[in-house]
């Protein structure tokens, strides 16, 4: 059901808006004035609101101007009895999304709102994909970890080095491959990722160097593979330590010969491909017990990057927060959510066994079950969910 927040001096007005838009199926609050109004505003999210002009406290251009800055998506309709064309223009101007004058037809006055929800969804939903298909999320932090990632990242991304991301689950390795791709000269290439350890080992090798037609029970046709794929551009292997020896064997063929052979050919099919290698694991103690190839495992460290956990760097904890709560909220289509300080200290004393991961979801947590400001109660309750 939508919310409607109503904001007229006169009660009448107020009651005969309400009963027909409630009938409507719309959900309303009411505000006598332009402050209460502001501050149901700023503590609620509401779809639409209908805002009258002139009013005592608080008048409704004034209004208009404060509730865009708290949240410029929501549109507001300005109504009014003493209104000009002058008065029209300027509400618009200040990015009212319509002017109804008093009294108002009630045909128009439920279109114009119905096309302001329409025209709010689109404008969340558009928020949502940009983010969703934008190239790189922004590596997030001030820490000397990361500043020294981001330093590495801009020396080695213009070259065709191999590298090693290592680090703990959650700690953003796949975005350090994402940036190292976006900043080499391959970056109007194809960016492939492969997860080893989701694939199945009797199947990894035809993900990665693709299959022939015939060549097992279920190749019905012909497949290309992940290597192929992401000829010309970069090929991100995560969770390499959960490779097949059989698989880590091919893949070690082709860094050294940039050939590879689909499962069940015979033909060698030239790749040019940049590997960036990705794992939680001590790939020198998965060689001492022999599930790593030691060959391997140097063709892929020529450069090693190690992501630091979130334990290691709790000073960047503030910004990814705010970053996360810009966000999340953003999806929602909610106004931000603020943070008191002792709830950030909180967040800050907390063991982030999931990392970066645990953090976001940490966050959209608290943005659904907290109020308008996330306390230090908030955070005893629903950080760390009671079994």
């Amino acid at each position: 059901m939508s919310n409607i927040l109503i904001i007229d001096d006169e009660k009448a007005i107020r009651k005969t808006l309400s009963e027909i838009l409630s009938y409507e199926g719309y959900k309303i609050e009411e505000a006598g004035d332009g402050e209460e109004g502001l501050k149901k505003f700023k503590e609620k999210a509401y779809d639409v609101v209908l805002c009258d002009i002139k009013m005592p406290k608080l008048d409704g251009i004034e209004f208009l101007d404060k509730a865009r800055e708290a949240n410029p998506d929501v549109p507001v309709i300005m109504i009014s009895g003493h209104g000009t064309i002058e008065t029209a223009v300027e509400a618009v101007k200040k990015g009212a999304y319509d002017y109804i004058a008093k009294p108002p037809d009630l045909n128009r006055l439920l279109i114009t709102i119905r096309n302001a929800m329409d025209k709010n969804n689109l404008v969340t939903e558009a928020k949502v994909l940009k983010r969703k298909v934008s190239k790189v999320e922004e590596m997030i932090g001030e820490s000397g970890p990361i500043i020294k990632i981001k330093e590495t990242i801009d020396k080695v991304a213009p070259t065709d080095a191999r590298i090693l991301v290592t680090g703990e689950n959650g700690v953003g390795k796949e975005l350090v491959a994402r940036w190292v791709h976006e900043k080499s000269n391959r970056a109007a290439g194809p960016l492939v990722e492969v997860n080893c350890a989701a694939i199945p080992s009797e199947l990894i090798e035809s993900e990665l160097f693709g299959h022939e037609k015939g060549s097992f029970t279920s190749a019905v046709k012909q497949r290309i593979g992940k290597f192929e794929q992401a000829s010309g551009g970069t090929l991100f292997l995560d969770e390499i330590g959960d490779m097949s020896l059989s698989a880590q064997a091919k893949v070690l063929r082709a860094l050294q010969e940039g050939k590879i052979t689909r499962v069940g050919g015979d033909k060698d099919i030239s790749v040019d491909v940049r590997v960036i290698a990705a794992t939680n694991k001590d790939l020198l103690k998965e060689v001492d017990d022999k599930n790593f190839r030691l060959d391997l495992y140097h063709r892929l460290s020529v450069i090693i990057i190690h992501v630091p956990s979130l334990n290691d760097r709790r000073e960047d904890i503030p910004l990814l927060v705010d970053k996360f709560l810009t966000d999340i909220c953003a999806d929602y289509g909610i106004p931000k959510k603020g943070i008191d300080k002792d709830a950030l200290d909180a967040l800050k004393q907390h063991n982030w066994t999931g990392n970066i991961r645990e953090l976001r979801n940490v966050v959209e947590r608290l943005i659904i079950l907290s109020g308008k400001v996330i306390i230090p109660d908030d955070v005893h309750a629903y950080v760390v969910p009671k079994r």
